[in-house]
């Protein structure tokens, strides 16, 4: 069984939403590597993952005129952080958390420090990529271009994990990649979440997350990460979503409808 699902859009749409941590699945195998308590592992849980952005993206493909495409993850990134590099290049390891997590967000142990991440990026980390990588080329091959919009959250309050958590932290955080973000996407974007009390660029999380296949080459493919602040839609840590969630999906349709 996979891991992630690809749900249909319309065939002439060019956008993909990724949804790539809106899950708290992890497989019985993978959760006797992880070295907290239940209770202690349901609360990194409520801090780690950004809730309830899989019915976002939902919310916002339905409401659009045109359906885009959806790539979810089914699997915490407690499992595997499909955004993360699998390898050095990733400055989260400094952290503990490259591809596969060993500190928590609160720089506890979760892992030991010398697990060796190989099986689960074999295993879950490189098909990720490749059905992404998958997903829009099909969209550069049928429509002549692809738009990533990245959807994610983040807590009000720094977590000690954070590497850049002293800059701003407005209710949402546009993510750009100076290669595959075209002003003209941006400034979509900041018209569409404008009635959400601000936007800012790059703080407290930047970037776009593009395969690597296409990351820096192909022009044809943009890339668009969203990081809405968890107190504009839910109760945190990890608690419900409230009536931001429904204006946070038509603001996510009207961006869709202007691409």
């Amino acid at each position: 069984m996979s891991s992630f699902r690809l749900v249909p859009g319309a065939g002439d749409s060019p956008v993909v939403l990724h949804v790539p941590h809106s899950s708290r699945e992890i497989p019985e195998w993978v959760r006797r590597g992880i070295e907290l308590d239940d209770a202690a592992l349901a609360l990194e849980l409520d801090h780690i993952t950004d809730s309830h952005t899989s019915a976002l993206a939902a919310a916002g493909a339905d409401a659009a005129a045109v359906r885009p495409w959806q790539f979810v993850n089914g699997l915490s990134r407690l499992v595997i952080d499909p955004e993360r590099f699998p390898d050095e290049r990733e400055e989260m390891l400094a952290v503990g958390m490259g591809a596969v997590y060993t500190r928590t967000t609160h720089r506890e142990r979760l892992r030991p420090a010398d697990t060796d991440p190989r099986p689960l990026v074999e295993r879950y980390f490189h098909p990720y990529a490749a059905g992404m990588t998958a997903a829009v080329a099909d969209r550069l091959g049928t429509v002549g271009r692809a738009v990533v919009i990245d959807v994610h959250s983040y807590p009000t309050e720094p977590l000690p994990y954070e590497l850049h958590g002293d800059g701003p932290r407005p209710p949402i955080c546009l993510g750009t990649d100076p290669f595959h973000t075209p002003p003209d996407l941006l400034a979509a974007a900041e018209r569409a979440f404008a009635g959400f009390g601000g936007t800012g660029f790059d703080s407290p999380f930047a970037g776009a997350y593009v395969p690597l296949g296409f990351h820096g080459k192909d022009p044809r493919v943009s890339a668009l990460m969203i990081e809405i602040r968890r107190d504009v839609y839910m109760t945190e840590p990890g608690g419900p979503a409230g009536p931001g969630l429904e204006r946070l999906g038509a603001a996510l349709a009207e961006l869709i409808d202007s691409i």
